[in-house]
């Protein structure tokens, strides 16, 4: 019975040598502006080190405005965008499947059936969002509104529906170049893509 008694104490004694000889992993603790860690020295010192996430200064309150109205029209339109391109990639593949006289047939029938869904969305959205929305589908498609309507319909369909969105005041043909004046929404972009807003 000593001898058992002896082997636990030696067992219990050992592991808490090893325990204790584990490095201590950090405190981490996340708050809206970063990461903060705690982390020890070989001396037991205990010392702080804070990650800060990055931050934007804009130069006026006209642009930090102009900003949060983007980000709100990111998070209602990049959705979309992001079905638009995926249902592209299916209706391209279809088409691929589908003999030369059945195809026209097939793109009037997904047409009509885009209009019943996405109608109703559309009428709830400001101009505003409807460029974003453009831009937007242009940058995961790498088409504009006008070439994809041009490439599954016809010219004419596509110069017909650029005609009607010139009368309210926007244009298929929107290129998204994230160098020059999209700047500021591929940041969103990216942003929203990091789950960061």
């Amino acid at each position: 019975m000593k001898r058992v008694v002896a082997i636990l104490i030696f067992v219990a004694i050992s592991l808490s040598v090893v325990v204790s000889a584990e490095p201590r992993r950090p405190k981490r603790y996340h708050s809206k502006g970063g990461v903060t860690e705690t982390q020890r020295d070989s001396k037991g010192n205990e010392y702080l080190f804070t990650t800060i996430d990055r931050i934007t200064i804009y130069g006026s309150r006209r642009d930090f405005k102009k900003f949060e109205r983007m980000v709100r029209a990111v998070k209602k339109v990049y959705p979309l965008a992001k079905e638009a391109s995926r249902r592209m990639e299916k209706i391209s593949v279809n088409l691929e499947e589908l003999k030369r006289r059945d195809r026209k047939k097939y793109t009037s029938e997904v047409e009509e059936a885009l209009k019943k869904e996405i109608t109703p969305m559309l009428w709830k959205m400001t101009r505003y969002e409807g460029v974003i929305l453009l831009k937007l589908i242009d940058r995961e498609t790498d088409k504009t509104a006008f070439s994809i309507i041009k490439l599954y319909r016809s010219g004419f369909v596509a110069g017909f529906y650029q005609t009607l969105a010139r009368l309210f005041g926007n244009n298929l043909k929107l290129e998204y170049d994230p160098e020059g004046e999209d700047q500021m929404l591929e940041q969103i972009v990216r942003l929203y893509e990091a789950g960061e807003l």
